[in-house]
């Protein structure tokens, strides 16, 4: 991928949703929430950052600018929305 976020963006791989629940039930995508977890794959020259390529990352809902790139789904978000990483 030539996707390189500008400086203090991140560009991140949206995770699938469930597409049934822990009981076996299936989900329709008109109930789905939207996901808020993803993964890291380039990130813009920002400054100092704990953050790093293939980090899974929480962000806030409804944030960043969505990009669909050979059948899968991303978002360039900025530093500031990605709320937490998963260690």
């Amino acid at each position: 991928m030539n996707i390189i976020p500008l400086e203090n963006k991140v560009l991140v791989r949206k995770q699938k949703e469930e597409e049934k629940t822990k009981g076996g039930i299936y989900i329709p995508d008109s109930a789905k929430e939207k996901t808020q977890i993803g993964v890291i794959e380039e990130i813009g020259k920002t400054k100092e950052t704990i953050l790093k390529k293939g980090d899974v990352v929480f962000y806030k809902k409804y944030s960043g600018e969505e990009l669909k790139i050979d059948g899968n789904e991303y978002l360039i978000l900025g530093v500031s929305d990605i709320l937490a990483k998963q260690e």
